[in-house]
Formats: structure tokens, sequence, C-alpha cells
């Protein structure tokens, strides 16, 4: 489990003595847990603040919500979960009683104390063991469930089928060709490069983001980052020949194919924008291309989807995704409130109000003109109602030849020899960072040399990160 380490206790204390100054004025919505009529009161979080169709779906799913469950009132709350103001939200009493995080955040949150036990009520719901197992090990601690999870996804990779179809890429049928390794993905971003005269291929460098797409193939190279001694005490151990190869196969896109673009900074906002305006023809990306490309109006058709290639000694993806907390503050009635209200949107049932939810959901990004043949990866077990209804609606109201993201489909359906992995259990943002560093180097010092650089970050990250974590 992820540790809070003794800088961030630090903070904590610090915002919750600033807090408790304003705590009497302060407005949190997990203070009362009942209204004048008698009703259990939550805090629901990440509430839309534009006006629109996405908030009008909320407010709509409100009302319907609270006649459906006349003892429970709904308190929008449009604070989105942010690591840099969470702790002080924590630590003063002023979370949602609903909030959403990142599988990332779930084992920080989860040993800081700040989200409810939701075993008893999820048993009591029905759900409990219908909870991708995968999934289940990132939110539990002690056999204890901590949170609910709403999505999931695994890596792959996404082509432009546009560029592909000019490379020669594509099949008769409009399924684009699958890399088998990463010595391919490098043949088919040369081949973009010569046929469109655009980057092959890109590949993120800051915000943590490239730091976040390395450890997956790197673990494809057989490297690993972290290990955790009988003590409890957890060692990096990325400065490995296997890293250096990982890192040295993306120097090379850069030094030796020129299949990358010009800017070597390349954030999560720069990295979908090359992709969804057609300035590069494969990255690598979940299935969640739909509202991070949407912002650029890119047809669907030209959106492709791939299975995750292997490397050369493993075949091996990066799972991850979001899930639902509800406040340690929560009394047993908003817990089950709390879950009441989640299961409307996400739910391993097909009920009635889950089928209402979610094809207002797709027809909106179908209106947004986005795509949603793409099936990703179920926090919930495969054969429940709720994943074959998703799939069908998605079937039902393909936008874009089914085809171009067919690989990935069945890649996420049955993935075979893959190896299914977690992001690294401690530090993990820090790691990203420190490797953000690496890729930059790399990419801007033609002589950077990949194994010194991984030798200094692999020390760096020991002395600044494990070493502080309150054991």
């Amino acid at each position: 489990m992820k540790k809070k380490s003794k800088w961030l206790k630090a903070v904590s204390l610090i915002t919750a003595g600033v807090l408790t100054v304003g705590a009497l004025t302060a407005c949190g919505t997990t203070t009362a847990d009942k209204n004048e009529d008698g009703k259990t009161v939550i805090g629901v979080g990440g509430w839309p603040t534009k006006e629109g169709k996405e908030k009008d779906n909320f407010e709509a799913r409100k009302t319907r919500f609270e006649e459906a469950n006349p003892d429970v009132s709904i308190t929008p709350d449009q604070w989105s979960f942010d690591l840099k103001t969470f702790y002080a939200k924590a630590a003063g009493g002023q979370l949602p009683t609903v909030f959403q995080t990142n599988f990332t955040e779930a084992s920080q949150i989860i040993a800081s104390g700040y989200s409810a036990d939701l075993t008893d009520t999820l048993k009591k719901h029905g759900i409990y063991d219908k909870i991708n197992k995968d999934v289940l090990d990132i939110i539990s601690k002690d056999g204890k469930i901590y949170a609910y999870p709403n999505n999931a996804y695994a890596l792959g990779l996404a082509c432009n089928i546009e560029m592909f179809e000019k490379a020669g890429l594509m099949e008769a049928d409009g399924t684009p060709k699958q890399p088998k390794d990463w010595n391919e993905v490098v043949d088919f971003a040369v081949k973009i490069k010569e046929a469109t005269g655009k980057p092959g291929f890109v590949f993120p460098t800051s915000g943590n983001n490239g730091g976040w797409l390395f450890t997956s193939l790197a673990w494809s190279f057989g490297a690993n980052f972290m290990e955790q001694g009988e003590d409890g005490k957890w060692k990096a151990i990325f400065d490995s020949p296997e890293a250096a190869e990982a890192l040295q196969w993306i120097k090379d896109l850069k030094w030796k194919y020129d299949v990358l673009p010009a800017n070597n900074l390349i954030d999560h906002n720069e990295y979908y924008k090359i992709y969804g305006t057609s300035q590069a023809g494969l990255m690598i990306s979940a299935g969640d291309l739909n509202w991070k490309v949407g912002q650029y109006d890119m047809d669907p058709e030209f959106i492709g989807m791939l299975a995750m290639p292997a490397g050369p000694k493993k075949h091996v993806t990066l799972m991850g995704g979001t899930i639902v907390n509800v406040s340690s503050k929560a009394t047993d009635a908003q817990v089950d409130a709390a879950l009441r209200w989640t299961e409307t949107a996400y739910s391993p049932d097909a009920t009635d109000e889950f089928k209402e939810n979610k094809e207002k959901e797709l027809k909106l990004t179908v209106e947004k003109g986005q795509i949603v043949t793409i099936k990703s990866m179920s926090p919930w077990s495969s054969d429940s109602e709720a994943v074959k209804f998703e799939n069908g609606l998605r079937d039902e109201l393909a936008n874009a030849n089914p085809n171009h993201v067919k690989l990935y489909n069945d890649f996420i359906a049955d993935m075979g020899d893959c190896e299914l992995r977690p992001e690294e259990p401690v530090c993990a943002q820090e790691l990203y960072g420190v490797l953000d560093s690496c890729i930059q180097e790399v990419l801007t010092n033609k002589d950077a040399d990949c194994a010194e650089l991984l030798k200094k970050a692999n020390a760096d990250f020991q002395a600044n990160y494990l070493d502080n974590l309150d054991y």
C-alpha cells in the first residue's frame, strides 16, 4: 500500500491548522448529514460548472434520483479532485461526501484515512462480488474495500487511419495492421513519415506523462522500478540494463529514425493535440480518446486503436482508471445514499436508471462528434449486465467503422498472454516526474548516456522520495 511521505504529512498538518481557524464559517458538504426535512444530505463533487447538456444531464439525474429516493437530498459541489488541494480540504473536513479520484491516489488516500470503508454497503447492494479482480486489489486494504470503481483502462496504441492508409498500413476490410512488437512500431513510424512527411510517432515528455508511459514500455523490456524488502522499506531498482534499453528506444526515435515531433516538451494537452490535429501517426493511449481529442474536432473515422505491442522480454500493458470515494466523515446513512447515487451512473447491473443515464451519455458523445466505437476495459467482471449493455449500445450508436478499433476491442476482451499491470505502488507521480527529466535529456542531447541518466535518477528518487516514506 502507498504510504503518505513525511513531507506530505507535514503539509496536511499545516493545512489542518490553517483550516481549523475558519472551520466555523466553511461550507463543507459533509458537516450536516440531515436537512430540516430529515433527509440524508450528500454532497456530490465534480458537478459540471458550465451550462450545457452535461450539466443538464447531471441535474436531470439528480431530479430522477431524488424522486426515486425521497429520503436523500443531493447537494452539488463543483470541486473536482486535485492533489494540490485535496489534503487541505480533507484535513479541514471540507470534502464532499462523494468525490472521484484516480487509481494512483487510491492507496495514499486509503492509508491517510480519508476514504470510508464501503465493504458492508457493497455487499448489501449486491456489488461486492461483481468487481473486476484486477481492480479489487487497488481499492482494498486488509480485506476491506474503500472505493467504488467507476471506470478502468488498459493502454494500447492509437493510430491515425488517414495516415495509415497513405502509408499502406491498412487491411482491405478497414482494419489497421497491428505491429507485433516495438521494433515493428518503429517500422510503421518510418513508413508514415516517408508517406506523409509528418511524425510517425509521438511520445510525451513533461507533466509526468512521459514517465507514466515509460514505465509500461520499460516493463516490456524486462525492467522493474522498485521492490519492497522484508523490513517493508522500498528500494529503487531502475538503474538497470533493461530500463536503459527502453530509454535508448525512445532516444533512437529522435536521433536514429527522426520520427518524432520537433517539440521536445510535450505535456498531456499537447500530446493529445498533436494526435487530435493529425500531426502524428501513432501514440500510446487508452481507449478514452473520445473526450481527449474531441475538442480538436477530429473525425471519428480517422481514429484507430490497436493492441499494445510486445517488448523483447514480455508482453505487458498498464492498467489505470478512476474510482469514487466516500468521505470517511460520512455517516452510515450517507454511505448508503452515496452508493445509491453512484450506482445510477456506474453499476455492474443494467438497471433502468443506469441504462437511461448511459444512453444519454453516449448519445451526447455522438452529438459532440466524438467516437463511441472504442470499448474500454471495465471495472466490473466481464459477464456483468452493465458491460454487455454498454458494449451493445456502442455498437448500435457506432459513428465510425468498427474495424478501425477492432484490434483494441478484441485485445480488451481477451488479453491472452499479455500481463495487465497496475501503476507503481508508491510515489508513482514522483517517479514519473523523475523519468520525465530522463526522457527530455535523451531527446535534447544526442550524446546523452541512458545508463548514466537512469543511475542518477534512481539515486535521486531513492533519496528524495522512497527514503522519506513514513514507514
